[in-house]
């Protein structure tokens, strides 16, 4: 027994001989660091200088308007008959110099045609009678058209 116990603490030894060589070594500890610090200013900024502004130029002014003077409103000469055609089949009434004075309108007429009939614009013979409305759409059987650019309705 005794035997026993000596190689039970040879074998403790050995194996705390053997763990010895498990354990880590120490950490070594870093030397201490020196830190110096140098506080310097904070720069004031430059300040960007600003464009200076310039008034904007003035708006152009519209000359003030002009008006105009009418434009001329050139009559046809006396009016001219051609003779009957579809459209202004009536008679025409005639002054002392034989030039067309009236038209009385019978079936058929339209105004269109008897502008064309007398050599007058359309627009003329409408301004000569002021009585004829809707631009001569509307006139009727015995409607008496002035034909003379002299006189006006």
């Amino acid at each position: 027994m005794g035997r026993g116990i000596g190689m039970a603490a040879a074998s403790a030894g050995l194996t705390a001989l053997l763990l010895s060589g498990c354990t880590a070594a120490p950490v070594p500890t870093p030397p201490p660091v020196t830190v110096t610090a140098t506080v310097t200013a904070t720069p004031t900024p430059t300040p960007t200088p600003t464009p200076t502004l310039q008034a904007a130029p003035p708006e152009p002014v519209a000359p003030a308007p002009v008006p105009n003077a009418p434009a001329p409103v050139v009559e046809w000469g006396p009016a001219y008959d051609t003779g009957t055609r579809p459209g202004a089949t009536g008679t025409p009434v005639l002054d002392a110099a034989g030039v067309p004075a009236s038209y009385t309108v019978v079936e058929g007429d339209s105004f269109f045609d008897i502008a064309q009939r007398f050599e007058l614009p359309q627009q003329q013979l409408l301004r000569m009678n002021p009585q004829i409305h809707d631009f001569g759409e509307t006139i009727y059987i015995g409607d008496v058209i002035n034909l003379d650019w002299t006189k006006t309705g």
